[in-house]
């Protein structure tokens, strides 16, 4: 038995206000020969399959096209999904009774018996071979919000704790379905223990205030393989080959300018795991970064007017972000990057402007701190934090502006 991880496409997603539905076709079309060519088995998408918990028509038209492709060209394919905190787990869910004949199982919600006991049942997927055979069972579970997990008295950490009872319980009710020769893995939306984020500027962030990260020890040592969404950079966690994220298949930020976007498959033979490997996904519109540092205004001109003319694919043109070093204020740094850009094959997607020790964020906090701010007077503050970001005294002429707006402010309150 194939399979093949994936999660976090976020689709209907924008870059920097930029449509990316050209990006995810591409995306999915590859998917779909991947699944072809590879022959897989049964496909697992580990949560955000949208960007929006209210995703428009056209993204969940794009959602279930590839749905019906991925059956059309492997009619036995076996299909999980699971929500992650990005989607809507009842909206996810809502086509659930069309598919109840098909292979595809979508688990969006934490049901409930009469009772108020987790119905596990329905987070337990029997994985099937062509002939109809159980050879797995899969733990798919979705992200898990207050209220799905057990509440744990007098811990330090309500929340890992009770994820990882959850995950403890799941497990127990699943070991005794499980056969001889058969195997157990598992799915999960969440944040784990020491995983590598892409950097400050990647969409996702801590969910509660940095205490929901979840110990590897929280799935079984049985579970042969555990497919995680949430985090977008691939890799593996507790440095153990079966614990993975798959990462997102198209860029998130900057910070993946030379990142290599995979999904994961590997071979699933009775009770153990083999053959996995990272599978890179096609890149179909870059990224790119002029120039490679900060540089002088001049210099970041000059190096955007030697950038290709427009081409007849506006939908592929490259994702830009210009960075430039400015010794003052610029206010018509964007005009004039627009204007030098107007006839070129990229996409504006972010200016990252840089100061003369503009970093030393220390030296702002200090400076103010050491004089009290309710003490000093707004010109003070001013001229105190100019100083420090631009490494020089206020301009004559900006100081004239700011002395004319603090005063009618002042007439303002006088009024």
């Amino acid at each position: 038995m194939k399979i093949l991880h994936t999660a976090d496409w976020h689709i209907g997603q924008t870059f920097h206000e930029y449509d990316r539905t050209y990006e995810h076709q591409q995306f999915l079309h590859w998917l779909v020969t991947t699944i072809e060519e590879k022959q897989v088995d049964v496909l697992l998408i580990s949560g955000d399959v949208f960007d929006l918990s209210n995703p428009s028509a056209a993204s969940v038209k794009m959602f279930y096209s590839f749905l019906k492709e991925a059956i059309k060209v492997k009619p036995d394919l076996q299909i999980i999904i699971t929500a992650g905190n990005h989607d809507s787990a009842s909206r996810l869910e809502s086509p659930k009774p069309l598919l109840e004949s098909s292979n595809i199982h979508i688990i969006g919600i934490v049901e409930r018996k009469d009772d108020g006991r987790i119905d596990f049942e329905k987070l337990v997927i029997p994985m099937k071979d062509n002939a109809g055979n159980v050879k797995a069972w899969c733990m798919a579970v979705p992200f898990l919000r207050t209220g799905d997990y057990p509440l744990i008295p007098d811990c330090g950490n309500p929340y890992t704790e009770g994820v990882a009872k959850f995950y403890e319980d799941v497990y127990q009710f699943v070991s005794v379905k499980k056969q001889a020769g058969q195997s157990i893995i598992c799915m999960g939306h969440l944040h784990t223990q020491h995983a590598e984020k892409p950097d400050v500027d990647d969409l996702e962030r801590l969910i509660m205030g940095g205490v929901e990260c979840i110990s590897a020890a929280a799935f079984h040592a049985d579970i042969k393989y555990v497919a995680l969404g949430h985090i977008h950079k691939a890799q593996r966690i507790g440095e153990k080959d079966h614990i993975r994220y798959s990462g997102s298949p198209i860029p998130m930020s900057f910070s993946e300018l030379n990142y290599k976007h995979q999904v994961i498959i590997f071979d699933l033979d009775e009770e153990n795991i083999s053959n996995l490997e990272s599978v890179e996904v096609p890149l179909s519109v870059n990224l790119l970064r002029v120039p490679s540092t900060h540089s002088k205004l001049s210099e970041v001109l000059n190096a955007l007017e030697q950038l290709p003319l427009k081409g007849a694919t506006p939908e592929q043109a490259p994702y830009l972000e210009v960075r430039v070093l400015l010794d003052g204020p610029e206010p018509g740094l964007r005009h004039k990057i627009e204007t030098v850009l107007i006839d070129k094959h990229v996409r504006l997607a972010t200016i990252k402007s840089r100061y003369p020790d503009s970093d030393n964020q220390e030296k702002i906090t200090k400076l103010i701190s050491e004089d009290k701010l309710h003490e000093l007077k707004p010109v003070d503050v001013f001229s105190k934090l100019y100083q420090s970001k631009f490494n020089g005294p206020v301009p004559e002429t900006i100081q004239q502006l700011f002395n004319q707006v603090t005063d009618e402010v002042s007439q303002t309150d006088a009024e």
